[in-house]
């Protein structure tokens, strides 16, 4: 885990989104002979690289980007809390951590706690970023935080328009299974597997 937290209220380099939504890319190894963006929906953007191969031939790579998101395992009386929501993209209701979008300016682990705030309404006294990474590398330029929470005391949700969420508690020792119980995403099921690994859970 890393020794970035809430508490401290300075945000590291690890943690910190290039544009406060995408994060920026490195430099290539291959060179990108031209980079076009095809459509954009303020949700996400996508278009392709096109790139010279080590053997010097060339292709287009196509690329998703999605907004840098967080996902939350947050902790209270030996209880895991999931949010409950319906997922039209799959057309299923899904049991799922607390998650959502990193804001301009936000680090990690002030969007968690922002995030956890909205979904369930419960405050954090203290949060740790355990992990982040980028995910689907072979399709998306999506960015993913999973941050510690704990110390939670109730308070009011402020759930967005298109956020019907309904949380639930799970006890620690179930809160692996339940996860990966169909149906099942996989930010779910990272972020607790990397919270027990760190001997969180």
């Amino acid at each position: 885990m890393t020794d970035e937290t809430r508490d401290d209220g300075d945000r590291s380099a690890d943690e910190t989104t290039n544009s406060g939504r995408r994060d920026a890319l490195g430099d290539p190894e291959w060179p990108v002979l031209d980079s076009q963006t095809e459509y954009e929906t303020g949700w996400f953007t996508g278009g392709y690289d096109r790139v010279r191969q080590p053997d010097g031939t060339e292709k287009k790579y196509y690329w998703a980007e999605l907004s840098t998101a967080v996902v939350v395992v947050a902790v209270a009386e030996e209880h895991v809390l999931f949010v409950e929501q319906y997922r039209p993209t799959v057309r299923e209701t899904q049991l799922e951590l607390p998650a959502g979008i990193v804001e301009r300016g936000e680090s990690f682990t002030q969007a968690a706690e922002r995030e956890l705030r909205e979904e369930t309404g419960f405050e954090a006294s203290s949060l740790s970023l355990v992990q982040d990474f980028w995910t689907c590398t072979g399709l998306l330029r999506h960015r993913r935080g999973i941050v510690f929470a704990e110390g939670l005391t109730p308070g009011e949700r402020e759930l967005d328009s298109n956020e019907f969420l309904t949380p639930k508690a799970v006890p620690i020792e179930d809160a692996v299974d339940v996860a990966r119980a169909q149906p099942t995403n996989d930010a779910t099921i990272e972020g607790l597997l990397l919270a027990k690994d760190e001997g969180l859970l």
